[in-house]
C-alpha cells in the first residue's frame, strides 16, 4: 500500500478522545483545545503608541512652526485631550490622547526651548497601533483542535486566559518484542542486544505529552504475545508495539493481533519500515511497528504520529512537505517510496552515509528526512521533497 493511501485509511479509522479537563493556561502548553478561544478584549485595547516621541494633531503642522508639550504619557498612563497647537511627550505602549492623530517619534524632532520642532516629513495617523490591531473583542483567537506552542500560550494570556479546556492526555502503552532484547544496564549475553525502541518511543510520546505505559519485553512466544496484548489492551487508550510483524517463524505479533481483534493494514510501499501493521486488539487501537531502530523511528512519526494526534483531537496533522537542493547523489532508483535521513546545511541537503534501517545513528544526527518517491534517481543540485523533523515532531 503507499505511504499516502496508508495514512488516509490510518486517519480515517481515528475518533477523537472526548474528555476533557479545564488546566491553568501555563499548564497547557502541548494540549489541544477542546474549545474555540473567544476574546472578551479588544488587543490592543486602545489607540496606542508604536514609538517613543510625541503625540500631535496632524492639522496643527499645517501651521508650521513650534509645537509646545502640554504633557507628558508614558505606558501605562492615561493623558488628557490634547490641546490644539502642541505636542504629548508619550513613549512606545502609551495611551494615545484624545484629540491626537499622529506620533513623531523623537528621531524627527528638535527640541526648542519647551517645545519641538519636527524636522522631517510626517504622515497622518503615523506610529499610532489602533485598538483592536491584534484582536478584536468577540473574536475567535484560536480554534478548537489547536495543539498550543509556546506562541498560543503568550496569546490567550494576552487576552487575559487563566485557564483553558483541552482534551485529557492520551495513554499509551510501548511494548517490545523479541528475545534478543535486554533493558540497559544489564549484561549483553551472545546475540543480545540492547532494547533502543522502547526508549525511542517512549521519548517520542512523552514529548507529545502522554502517559506512557512500559507493557515490557514479551518473548517471541504466541501465546505470551496474546496475553501481554490482552492485559495492555484493558489499560490504555493505544498500544504500540515494535518487532514481531514481519514473516518469520518468530513473528508472532501480527498473528496475535488479529486473533484478539482485527488488522486493518499490513505492508507498506516505504523504506525503512515495509514491515508496519495498524488494527485493534480488543477494541483498543494497535500499531505494530518494524522492529529495525531507524525503521521505528521513520514509520513512527509519519504515520503513528499523526494518528495519535487526530486521536488527541488536533486537527491539523499531516507533515509538512518542502523542498531543497540535493547536494548528493542517488543514481539506484528503488521500488519503495524511501525515507533518508538527512541534514539541511545552508541551501542544499546531505545524506547520513548509511542508510540501513537498523543504524539508529542516522536518525539522531539528521534534521530532515528527504521523500524519495519510487523509481527515482537524483543528482546534486536536483530539487528534493523533504521533510523537517521540527515539523514532523514539533
Amino acid at each position: 500500500m503507499p505511504v499516502e493511501d496508508a495514512l488516509a485509511s490510518i486517519l480515517a479509522a481515528a475518533t477523537p478522545i472526548t474528555e476533557t479537563e479545564t488546566v491553568p493556561l501555563l499548564q497547557a502548553l502541548g494540549r489541544v483545545l477542546a474549545a474555540d478561544q473567544l476574546s472578551a478584549v479588544d488587543v490592543p485595547p486602545c489607540d496606542n503608541s508604536a514609538m517613543d516621541g510625541y503625540a500631535i494633531r496632524y492639522s496643527d503642522l499645517a501651521a508650521g512652526g513650534e509645537l509646545a508639550i502640554s504633557q507628558r504619557i508614558p505606558a501605562g498612563h492615561m493623558g488628557r485631550p490634547l490641546l490644539a497647537g502642541t505636542a504629548a511627550r508619550i513613549f512606545t505602549g502609551a495611551a494615545v490622547p484624545d484629540n491626537a492623530d499622529t506620533v513623531v517619534m523623537q528621531e524627527n524632532t528638535e527640541s526648542v526651548g519647551d517645545g519641538i520642532k519636527i524636522i522631517a516629513a510626517i504622515k497622518a495617523g503615523q506610529n499610532i497601533r489602533p485598538k483592536g490591531q491584534d484582536i478584536h473583542c468577540g473574536s475567535v483567537v484560536i480554534a478548537k483542535g489547536k495543539r498550543l506552542q509556546p506562541q498560543d500560550i503568550g496569546l490567550l494570556a494576552s487576552i487575559g486566559a487563566t485557564r483553558v479546556e483541552v482534551f485529557r492526555p492520551l495513554k499509551v502503552a510501548v511494548l517490545s518484542t523479541g528475545d534478543e532484547l535486554v533493558e540497559p544496564g544489564t549484561p549483553l549475553a551472545e546475540g543480545q542486544i540492547y532494547n533502543s525502541n522502547r526508549y525511542t518511543l517512549s521519548a517520542l510520546l512523552a514529548a507529545m505529552g502522554y502517559e506512557v505505559i512500559d507493557g515490557g519485553i514479551v518473548a517471541d512466544d504466541f501465546e505470551l504475545t496474546c496475553q501481554q496484548l490482552q492485559a495492555l489492551a484493558d489499560k490504555v487508550d493505544i498500544i504500540i508495539s515494535s518487532g514481531g510483524v514481519s514473516v518469520g517463524e518468530e513473528d508472532h505479533v501480527k498473528a496475535a493481533v488479529e486473533s484478539l481483534g482485527e488488522l486493518g493494514l499490513w505492508k507498506l510501499n516505504i523504506k525503512p519500515g515495509k514491515p508496519l501493521a495498524f488494527g485493534s486488539v480488543n477494541g483498543t487501537p494497535f500499531f505494530g511497528l518494524p522492529g529495525n531502530p531507524s525503521s521505528v523511528f521513520v514509520t513512527f512519526a509519519l504515520l503513528a504520529r499523526p494518528y495519535l494526534l487526530r486521536y488527541q483531537g488536533q486537527t491539523e496533522v499531516a507533515p509538512v512537505i518542502t523542498k531543497a537542493k540535493a547536494g548528493f547523489d542517488w543514481g539506484k532508483a528503488g521500488t519503495r517510496q524511501e525515507y533518508l535521513r538527512a541534514k539541511v546545511q545552508g541551501d542544499e541537503v546531505i545524506l547520513y552515509p548509511n542508510q540501513s534501517s537498523g543504524v539508529l545513528a542516522s536518525a539522531s544526527w539528521a534534521n530532515a528526512l528527504v521523500v524519495l518517491p519510487p523509481n527515482t534517481t537524483v543528482a546534486a543540485g536536483d530539487d528534493v521533497q523533504l521533510i523537517l523533523l521540527a515539523d514532523l515532531l514539533g
